[in-house]
């Protein structure tokens, strides 16, 4: 019996013919990611140990993308202790404030993954990675063993095949259709668990470049997908090689690999879709509750700050401005976007519309230590997810939507379709 992706990717990186879920193997990472919230913990552990040199520093990515301005003595802190332990461990590849950006978003824009790779990461959201073809694996607290061993046991989970059928309409995006998705699974009309394992996509994925692509992967995590896998199309396979770092292999699931379930869903005939508060598993057709008035919008997160997500926003919102009683603040996902949009006009468009840029990273996202929201405000944003207390006060409503849903919204001060 073949392999899924997942399975091939996880024996080509333990040096094993095939494996199969169940088993636990120690796969070599082709690099290992921290995020700055937890290298102050992992560095203090890791020195009352004794253990003062890593495993491999040079596949180590150390990434400052949860708290890049500093808004309290604590974070400052912080910051000045993750560049001593760059220092100390010998850390090469040290992506501090304003070097890189959002760690789930810029090592896919600028060639340093790659399709076929895998990776060991501290945040769950490494799951973008399927979007180009790669895993990476969430590892917690434990990403100090990582540091300090080089890798971990890592149990082969179980694969979720969905097959999309048909394509968008215009200004329905692939957010959407991961919104669904949740939606499907969570009233059950799915017969599927994602807890603990991969979902992998197939169908008419083509239509799909980068960004859709890492959108895709973005709420399935949120339903406890361990990894999302998109294969890799001949379109972002050519993108890819012509930034790519190193030499890469792409890999496929076998035509004859088995599936924990197999699913279909039809995308043709979607709408927008909005994430009621709570969860993106509440997932409703736009038209539901088009009119509900807003307060605050955010454009970014790991599964919508690529520069494509963001210019799609930018059409929406050229020669308008947003509603006088709407804040909306813009996190790109990494500093090439940025640098991409000053160019080409984009950021003027933004800053007209009376958008407040933030530099790339997470955001509010990252439990508002950025651009949060008061008691009883009402919020829309393309975050990563809308659990209560995200943005700040638990009492406030927080949406989800695409990101042309949130610039549309943003312009009428209420929840609006980018279609009309």
């Amino acid at each position: 019996m073949g392999m899924t992706a997942v399975e091939k990717t996880l024996a080509a990186k333990t040096g094993l013919t095939s494996v199969k879920p169940g088993e636990v193997v120690y796969p070599d990472p082709d690099f290992i990611m921290i995020h700055d919230g937890v290298v102050m913990a992992a560095k203090r552990e890791l020195d009352a140990l004794g253990i003062t040199q890593l495993a491999t520093p040079d596949k180590v990515l150390m990434v400052t993308d949860h708290d890049v301005i500093y808004g309290s003595a604590r974070a400052a802190e912080r910051g000045a202790f993750n560049r001593e332990a760059a220092r100390q461990w010998g850390v090469k590849n040290f992506f501090d404030v304003g070097r890189g950006g959002h760690g789930h978003v810029f090592p896919m824009e600028t060639g340093m993954l790659l399709p076929g790779m895998f990776y060991f990461d501290n945040d769950r959201h490494s799951t973008n990675a399927g979007a180009i073809g790669a895993f990476g694996f969430r590892m917690g607290t434990e990403i100090s063993r990582v540091l300090a061993t080089g890798t971990n046991w890592v149990m082969v989970p179980k694969t979720v095949r969905i097959s999309i059928k048909g394509n968008l309409e215009p200004h329905v995006h692939a957010r959407d259709i991961g919104f669904r998705i949740a939606a499907l699974l969570d009233k059950g009309m799915l017969d599927a668990d994602l807890d603990y394992r991969v979902l992998e996509y197939a169908g008419d994925l083509d239509q799909f470049d980068l960004a859709s692509r890492t959108a895709l992967c973005s709420s399935p995590t949120e339903m406890r997908a361990y990894g999302v896998f998109v294969p890799p199309s001949e379109a972002l396979l050519a993108d890819t090689r012509a930034k790519a770092k190193r030499a890469f292999t792409p890999i496929y699931p076998d035509v004859d690999a088995h599936y924990d379930a197999d699913l279909e869903l039809e995308v043709s005939t979607l709408e927008p879709q909005i994430a009621l508060p709570g969860g993106v598993q509440h997932a409703v057709d736009l038209h539901e509750v088009a009119g509900t008035r807003i307060d605050h919008v955010f454009l970014g997160s790991c599964g919508s700050s690529m520069y494509e997500d963001l210019s799609t926003a930018a059409a929406i919102l050229k020669g308008r401005r947003i509603a006088p009683h709407v804040r909306m603040f813009i996190a790109p996902g990494s500093e090439q976007s940025t640098c991409r949009m000053a160019k080409d006009g984009t950021l003027q468009i933004f800053i007209e519309a009376g958008a407040v840029m933030l530099p790339a990273g997470c955001g509010p996202c990252n439990d508002a230590v950025i651009g949060p929201v008061h008691s009883g405000e009402v919020s829309i944003s393309t975050a990563a997810n809308n659990n209560f207390g995200r943005f700040g006060a638990k009492d406030a409503q927080l949406y989800l939507g695409s990101p042309m849903t949130v610039a549309a919204s943003a312009v009428a001060g209420k929840i609006a379709d980018p279609r009309t």
